[in-house]
C-alpha cells in the first residue's frame, strides 16, 4: 500500500467513528452496555464464520481457475486474494481498487500478467451474473417491503439492479455478438471527442478496444470450460449466501427471534445493491442508512438496532480491511515459470 492508500484508509476509519458516533447520539449508552453484556456470543460466532466462509469461498473460486492453468499455485496464495480484494475495495469508490490489488498480488506470486488478468475477469463476470440472479429472486421477495418502507430506497434499488444487469448484457453482447458490439461501443463513445483532446480520445478508445477483444477471447475459453464453471457458479452462490446471513445471525445474537430468515436475506441482498451505488469508500453512510432503514420493522428497540448495525458493519466492511492488511504481509508463494 501507497502513502495515498493509507491515508483513505485512516480517512475512512475516521468517518466510521464519526457515523457510529453520529448514531450513538440517541442512544442511551447506558442501556447499550447492556445489550453488549448479554448479547449471545454463539450467534456472533456464526454470523463471524459466514464472513470467514465468504472469504474462504472466494478462494476456493480462485483455486479451481487456477488449477488447470498453474496447479502450483497454492492454496495459501487463493486465500490471500480475497482479503486483498475487500481491503482495496473498501478504500476506493466504487470498489474499484479490488481488481487491480488481486492482479499485482497474483503477479507478486509470478503468474503470467495475461493470465492472471484473464481469471480475475472470468471471476469479475460470475460475480456479477450471480448477484444479478439473487438479486431478481429477492426483488420478488422484498421489493414490496422497501416500496412500503421508503419509496427513495426503492429507487435506489432498481437504479442498482439495472447497472449490474447492464454490465451482464454488455458482456453477454461481447460473448455472442462480438462484432456487432464493439461497433456499437465505438460509435456510442465518438461524441466524447468533442470534449476531450484527441490523443487522450484515441488512447481510451484504443483501450477499450482491447479490454473487449481480451474479453472476447476469455470468453471463448469460458464456453469451452463449461463444467468448471458451473463449480465456479455454484461455489459463488454458496459464498454470496453465507454474506446475505450475516445480519439473521446479528438479530439473533441480540435476542430477536421472530423474524422472517427469507425477508432478512433479500433485504440483504437489496442493501448489498444499493451500497454499490454510493461513490464513497464502502458506501460510508449509505450503508448504515439503508441497514437502519430497512431493518427498523425487525428491531424495535433504537438501541438495539444500532448495536445491530455496528456489528453488521464491524463484519461486512471492518473485519475485511483488517484481514486485507494482515494478508498484505504475507508473503506469497512462487509458481513455477511455464
Amino acid at each position: 500500500m501507497n502513502r495515498r492508500n493509507w491515508l483513505v484508509l485512516i480517512l475512512m476509519m475516521l468517518i466510521g467513528v464519526g457515523i457510529i458516533g453520529y448514531s450513538l447520539r440517541t442512544v442511551n449508552l447506558r442501556l447499550l452496555v447492556q445489550e453488549v453484556n448479554t448479547l449471545n456470543w454463539g450467534w456472533m460466532l456464526v454470523a463471524f464464520l459466514c464472513i470467514c466462509l465468504y472469504l474462504g469461498l472466494e478462494g476456493v473460486v480462485v483455486k479451481i481457475f487456477m488449477k488447470d492453468r498453474h496447479r502450483d499455485f497454492t492454496w495459501k496464495d487463493s486465500l490471500r486474494l480475497p482479503p486483498i480484494e475487500q481491503l482495496f475495495n473498501g478504500i476506493t469508490p466504487f470498489s474499484t481498487g479490488g481488481q487491480p490489488a488481486q492482479l499485482v498480488a497474483m503477479l507478486q506470486s509470478g503468474v503470467d500478467g495475461g493470465r492472471a488478468s484473464s481469471v480475475l475477469l472470468m471471476k469479475f463476470v460470475v460475480f456479477q451474473a450471480m448477484i444479478v440472479i439473487n438479486f431478481i429472486i429477492s426483488l420478488m421477495i422484498g421489493f414490496h417491503y422497501i416500496e412500503e418502507k421508503l419509496h427513495a430506497l426503492a429507487i435506489l434499488v432498481v437504479l442498482g439492479f439495472l447497472i449490474h444487469l447492464a454490465v451482464i448484457v454488455g458482456l453477454l453482447m461481447v460473448m455472442y455478438w462480438y462484432r456487432f458490439t464493439k461497433k456499437a461501443m465505438n460509435l456510442l463513445i465518438r461524441p466524447l471527442a468533442i470534449f476531450i483532446k484527441p490523443a487522450r480520445y484515441e488512447k481510451m478508445k484504443m483501450r477499450l478496444n482491447e479490454m473487449v477483444d481480451s474479453f472476447y477471447q476469455e470468453s471463448l475459453k469460458m464456453k469451452s470450460e463449461y463444467r468448471m464453471m458451473g463449480r465456479v457458479c455454484i461455489v459463488t452462490l454458496l459464498q454470496l449466501f453465507f454474506y446475505y446471513m450475516i445480519p439473521y445471525f446479528i438479530m439473533l445474537a441480540l435476542g430477536i427471534h421472530h423474524i422472517n430468515f427469507v425477508m432478512v436475506v433479500s433485504l440483504h441482498v437489496l442493501i448489498f445493491m444499493i451500497i454499490s451505488l454510493f461513490p464513497i469508500p464502502g458506501g460510508a453512510g449509505g450503508a448504515e442508512y439503508s441497514f437502519s432503514v430497512l431493518f427498523a420493522s425487525f428491531v424495535h428497540s433504537n438501541t438495539k438496532l444500532v448495536l445491530a448495525m455496528i456489528l453488521w458493519r464491524l463484519i461486512t466492511y471492518y473485519f475485511g480491511m483488517v484481514a486485507g492488511m494482515i494478508a498484505l504481509m504475507i508473503k506469497p508463494d512462487k509458481v513455477e515459470t511455464e
